[in-house]
């Protein structure tokens, strides 16, 4: 019904934001990926998904089209709704998503709280084939890179440290050391920086 929801940004918080449009104030669910995109800026424009349920009429905001189509994918997914969908987006970033259903990698999906080993395994059968025909390519996804990224990044939140910040430092270190390094040293190294 709305393809996208273009104004002011009247409040903004990690589960949703207000987009003024001439005085009429749109309340929009958002995923923490979206949230971090849209960062402090006056206007913004987000593409929205409107979800019809019998005791509720919500609107869902995404900072591109390609996180909203794969919203859409996920929930067409037997037993995944509108908030388990952004909560998947929420814990893990749209290619990081797309890369765990195109290379049947179902245990970053079960990283995500909530999702089950039958519910990822659902997603990886029901999307594989709808991710490829959509033209999501694989080669454009480093692995090695992406893979010992989470491997580290599991390690650390494990061990107690803030996700975010741990994938921060992650980030900092892979930069520096242009994925010479194993888990090991990738978590090492970020200690250090933590």
């Amino acid at each position: 019904m709305y393809a996208y929801i273009e104004g002011r940004l009247a409040e903004k918080n990690p589960a949703h934001v207000v987009i003024d449009v001439n005085g009429m104030g749109f309340l929009l669910h958002i995923s923490l990926n979206t949230y971090s995109k849209i960062g402090h800026e006056e206007k913004c424009r987000l593409y929205t998904h409107l979800v019809i349920r019998e005791d509720a009429q919500l609107l869902y905001g995404f900072a591109d089209e390609g996180e909203r189509a794969l919203f859409r994918q996920l929930i067409s997914v037997s037993g995944v709704g509108a908030n388990t969908a952004r909560l998947i987006l929420s814990s893990l970033a749209p290619a990081e998503v797309a890369e765990a259903i195109l290379t049947g990698n179902t245990p970053v999906l079960q990283s995500v709280k909530g999702i089950g080993g039958k519910t990822a395994q659902r997603i990886v059968v029901d999307l594989k084939d709808k991710l490829e025909k959509a033209g999501t390519e694989v080669e454009k996804l480093d692995f090695k890179h992406n893979t010992l990224k989470i491997e580290a990044l599991s390690g650390l939140t494990t061990l107690g440290f803030n996700k975010n910040l741990a994938e921060k430092a992650l980030d900092k270190v892979l930069n520096k050391h242009e994925g010479t390094l194993s888990v090991e040293d990738l978590i090492k190294h970020a200690l250090k920086i933590l």
